[in-house]
């Protein structure tokens, strides 16, 4: 395409137009000024030809970086600075009907063109959005799967503003409202956690309908920091210090639960920080822990039960079976000794928390000791008892006899 000439009243036309538009390259104008004095002066639209010229600077400017906004300025100032250069206006005098002719060519051609610029750039700028929304997808799922190429996960993290070689840590949010990549929760909490600088670095992304934000964790304050932030923008949080909030209530973005995994570096350790905050929700729907945060470190204990799960359900079976027999089976008795030991072993608390008499709640502990032969008053055999009823949640006993 033939770009604009360099001397004589185009050329400062175009000059004054690149500057009118912030200093843009001249480059991006082409041969417009040159048509359009051309078209003006033959009283002729511009042709098909030279208006898919304009629709091609469109793409060139798209994919230059480019703002539409100012390259439209560029376009629309050099044409009103041409106005006055064109020989139909200069004799306007002389032929006040050729410049009624030439205004309407004119005004004609800048539309045209101007469409055709507008189509080209959105065009352009779909295409380089689509290919971005990709690469971020790509670079996502290879991050967090730890199978890829190590060395290319952490060049194209800087591209995404990460430098792994820093600890990081992963939280999952899941939620009852499914999570996509159109939902406005990535970008609130995008500006909640980095504030209104908004140069902290963040990753926040979707997976399998599930919020994931990876981010530096130097030091326990900078992870609390963004747990709180993160919290208060999906509302399982105070939005203000001292504002009482139910944690289980339903937020603007449905029911959530946020899973933590432990800080690590590299690419290698996003990966594990993640897989161990989706343990962390497994892990709490398993137990029935209803909490807005649910940190990987504070359930290793579980993790470790849960490694050898031939052991615990041996030890479920040999210390729970007898519950089987009980009268109306083993779910009150079950749920009794569940709630007695996250109590701290409370009668009165256990009676409170399931709506019972402290009578009811002894009588059913007595029951559960004549049944199984372990006493909750002995810490030894209360361990046990404990342990069993915990490898019960995990593995889905009495549904699951077997534990697998």
């Amino acid at each position: 395409m033939a770009t604009q000439r360099d001397e004589g009243p185009l050329g400062t036309v175009a000059a004054l137009a690149a500057s009118d538009a912030g200093g843009l390259d001249v480059a991006l104008l082409g041969n417009f000024l040159d048509v359009l004095a051309e078209a003006v002066d033959a009283g002729v639209p511009l042709s098909r030809k030279q208006l898919r010229e304009f629709r091609g600077q469109g793409d060139t400017a798209a994919r230059a970086g480019v703002a539409l906004r100012a390259l439209l300025d560029l376009y629309l100032s050099s044409a009103w600075r041409l106005w006055r250069e064109l020989p139909a206006v200069q004799a306007a005098a002389e032929d006040p009907a050729g410049v009624v002719t030439a205004g309407e060519v004119m005004l004609r051609a800048v539309d045209d063109a101007v469409a055709e610029l507008a189509e080209g750039f959105q065009l352009a700028r779909r295409t380089l959005v689509r290919a971005e929304v990709l690469a971020r997808r790509e670079f996502v799922d290879d991050l967090l799967s730890g199978t890829a190429d190590i060395a290319g996960v952490l060049e194209r993290a800087r591209t995404f503003g990460l430098d792994l070689s820093s600890p990081h840590a992963v939280a999952v949010v899941t939620s009852t409202t499914p999570f996509t990549d159109a939902s406005s929760a990535i970008g609130v909490v995008e500006r909640s956690v980095q504030g209104s600088k908004g140069d902290a670095e963040l990753l926040v992304t979707t997976k399998r309908d599930q919020l994931i934000l990876v981010f530096p964790a130097p030091d326990r304050e900078a992870v609390e920091h963004v747990l709180t932030r993160a919290g208060r923008a999906l509302g399982t949080l105070p939005r203000t210090p001292g504002e009482s909030v139910d944690l289980r209530r339903k937020g603007e973005y449905g029911r959530a639960q946020l899973g933590l995994g432990r800080a690590r570096s590299g690419a290698v350790g996003v990966a594990a920080s993640y897989r161990e905050a989706l343990d962390a929700l497994d892990l709490a729907s398993s137990l029935g822990l209803d909490t807005p945060v649910v940190d990987a470190r504070d359930l290793l204990v579980y993790r470790v039960l849960i490694s050898d799960r031939a052991a615990i359900a041996d030890l479920v079976d040999t210390l729970l079976t007898p519950l089987l027999a009980a009268r109306g089976g083993p779910g009150p008795l079950l749920e009794t000794l569940q709630v007695y030991f996250d109590t701290g072993a409370n009668s009165a608390s256990t009676a409170r928390r399931m709506h019972l008499s402290v009578r009811a709640v002894t009588y059913r502990l007595s029951r559960i000791e004549e049944l199984t032969g372990q006493d909750v008053g002995n810490p030894v055999e209360a361990f046990a008892l404990h342990t069993a009823v915990i490898g019960a949640l995990l593995i889905g006993w009495p549904s699951n006899r077997r534990g697998t």
